[in-house]
């Protein structure tokens, strides 16, 4: 007998409704975003700033490397994105569930499983970086095909703990969907594009009237909202995934921060 479940067409992921839902969250809770992500990426951005100049951090110029000193502050500089980014997605994929779910947002609970997830969601996002940036450099395409197989490490990390397992939980979970992953992907980094385009505008308009600081609080509300957005759609493409293929529900997942 022919085993109907192996003719059985696999499930949708769903880009346009993944993409509608991740718009519904951000400007449903377009405050709360803001709030989870706005004062560690601008904490973030001072320090950067103090380490390699505003100028440098907000792109109205190229980073100067006359000295070793210069280099080492650079690096820092980079090292510290890289803990704010962490930080940020982590409390925005939590708040993007308890948002899907119409519960409460409770900023101060996300912050226990976030840094907890701080070391092994750095180390991991530094190692995709590069594969996913050698790809773009080959031909663009293999690129985005490495950051669909990787996509969903952060929430991996940050719900089910896996630590330094995210690389292959993610691949698991994305392995056979990995197309509309790279869809969802560009279309929403061309939302985060337009957005960082505004942004860059607004920031050279304000800094040429001697506004830095102003332009410092534009550049990161904007690239707030940029983020946010692409936390957002990568945690419905997880609890997608585990729905698809484990039967996991949303609740489910978002039970894991009770």
């Amino acid at each position: 007998m022919t085993d109907v479940s192996a003719v059985q067409p696999k499930p949708p992921l769903g880009v346009g409704r993944l993409l509608g839902d991740s718009f519904s969250i951000l400007f449903s809770k377009f405050v709360q975003v803001i709030a989870v992500a706005f004062l560690p990426s601008l904490i973030g951005l001072l320090i950067s700033g103090a380490l390699t100049g505003f100028n440098v951090v907000l792109g109205l110029s190229e980073p100067e490397f006359n000295s070793a000193g210069s280099g080492i502050a650079f690096v820092l500089s980079m090292l510290v994105d890289i803990v704010v980014y962490t930080l940020t997605t982590a409390l925005l994929i939590q708040l993007a569930y308890d948002a899907k779910l119409n519960r409460p947002v409770q900023i101060g609970r996300y912050f226990g499983p976030a840094l907890a997830a701080i070391v092994p969601l750095a180390i991991l996002s530094i190692v995709v970086g590069i594969l996913a940036g050698i790809g773009i450099v080959l031909l663009i395409v293999p690129g985005l095909w490495v950051y669909a197989v990787f996509s969903v490490i952060a929430p991996a990390i940050v719900i089910e703990r896996v630590g330094f397992g995210g690389l292959g939980r993610s691949a698991a979970l994305t392995k056979e969907y990995r197309w509309p992953i790279v869809g969802a992907i560009i279309l929403a980094f061309i939302c985060a594009i337009l957005i960082n385009t505004v942004a860059l505008l607004l920031v050279g308009l304000v800094s040429s009237f001697g506004g830095i600081i102003l332009a410092a609080v534009i550049f990161v509300a904007f690239s707030t909202i940029a983020a946010g957005l692409i936390s957002i759609l990568v945690a419905l493409i997880y609890a997608r995934l585990r729905e698809i293929k484990e039967g996991v529900n949303v609740d489910q997942i978002a039970a894991v921060f009770e």
